[in-house]
């Protein structure tokens, strides 16, 4: 079975890499890395998709589907699963989504272990000279994707656990702007106005702030309370709902339940979406402001102009998954608006970043 998943993994993989390998990119390494982000990206988005249609536990087992491969060989495991239980975690068509994702996830592991074998290659051919990107990035970036796929497994075999679902999502998005940010060491970039100097921290901050916002938005998503409010901007008709802050942010917990064991009451799913839709107005509020002020550098003026439309674009999805009572589409966008917003802000901060790589050169030539 192990040898069959690695099969898929690579032959999906081998689509991208025979596609970068055949380009004219004069730089097929850099090239490379931005296919990766993409993919990385669309994976976030199905990952979301697989959540917000229940299927984490299309297959409760892993790394395959009851023991096998893919869902054709667990057919009848499946079905039987699925009659004993129509309406429950288990269908012929959740078993098949759960394992696209984790096929996917595969391939983007592929992907980065061909990013890291480069990165080395081309140290050691180059005895360390004549190469600008470290090695050591890409090696760190594999390490990083081992412990997301550990945490992939603990989502399965935990259950849906809440905790390890939305760390499941934080190391995803982590994984994307690390890939980002290689993304635009490979890349060449004009220099940065010293003028965004002031801005270094403010920018760091709002990676920060979001952060802890998207974290915010998996648990809301992992503990199933995104109709725990369904009229904006009031919630259940007051500003201030009963809320159970206590249950609802008990970090190690079964899903749908306390600590205790008992159902998890509706005020505990009131109070995750409550503190996520008002720690979402203050986070965007920041980030506009952040936006404004770059727009003021002129190398960061477009950076700065997508920030301000992504916001935008987020607050509208928010908005509307609410009033339209959480439409897949919406939701899914919603998951994508947060990745895009990550990577505006992580090409933000790099830019700002270069001024201070730009002033190191020129003391050093200086000296």
């Amino acid at each position: 079975m192990l040898f069959q998943l690695a099969a898929i993994g690579l032959l999906l993989a081998l689509l991208p890499l025979s596609m970068v390998w055949v380009s004219g990119d004069a730089d097929k390494y850099r090239k490379l890395v931005w296919v990766t982000l993409f993919l990385t990206f669309d994976l976030i988005l199905f990952g979301a998709f697989t959540r917000l249609t229940d299927s984490g536990l299309g297959c409760p087992d892993w790394p395959g589907c009851f023991g096998q491969a893919n869902p054709l060989q667990a057919h009848a495991d499946i079905t039987a699963a699925e009659a004993a239980l129509p309406t429950g975690p288990v269908t012929v068509v959740k078993a098949w989504i759960e394992m696209l994702h984790r096929y996917f996830a595969m391939a983007i592991g592929v992907l980065v272990i061909a990013l890291t074998t480069i990165a080395w290659r081309k140290r050691l051919l180059s005895r360390g000279r004549g190469i600008g990107l470290s090695p050591l990035f890409p090696t760190g970036l594999l390490i990083f994707l081992c412990l997301q796929g550990a945490f992939g497994a603990w989502t399965v075999t935990l259950k849906l656990q809440p905790v390890i679902v939305t760390l499941h999502l934080l190391l995803g998005m982590t994984l994307l702007a690390l890939l980002a940010w290689l993304g635009a060491r490979c890349s060449e970039h004009a220099s940065v106005a010293p003028a965004a100097a002031p801005l270094s921290r403010p920018a760091a901050f709002a990676v920060a702030l979001l952060t802890l916002l998207i974290a915010l938005g998996g648990w809301v998503s992992s503990n199933y309370a995104g109709l725990a409010c369904t009229d904006i901007p009031l919630c259940q008709g007051t500003w201030l709902p009963t809320m159970d802050f206590a249950n609802g942010f008990t970090l190690w917990r079964d899903l749908g339940k306390t600590s205790s064991g008992d159902y998890l009451p509706f005020a505990a799913l009131t109070a995750i979406h409550w503190t996520h839709r008002t720690f979402a107005v203050l986070v965007a509020a920041f980030v506009a402001w952040l936006a404004l002020r770059a727009r003021r550098v002129m190398d960061l003026r477009q950076t700065a102009r997508w920030l301000l439309i992504a916001i935008a674009l987020q607050l509208s999805t928010g908005i509307a998954s609410v009033w339209l009572r959480l439409p897949l589409v919406l939701a899914v966008a919603h998951n994508g608006g947060a990745a895009l917003l990550l990577l505006l802000l992580i090409r933000l901060n790099y830019k700002i970043h270069s001024v201070g790589i730009g002033a190191a050169r020129r003391v050093s030539k200086l000296q």
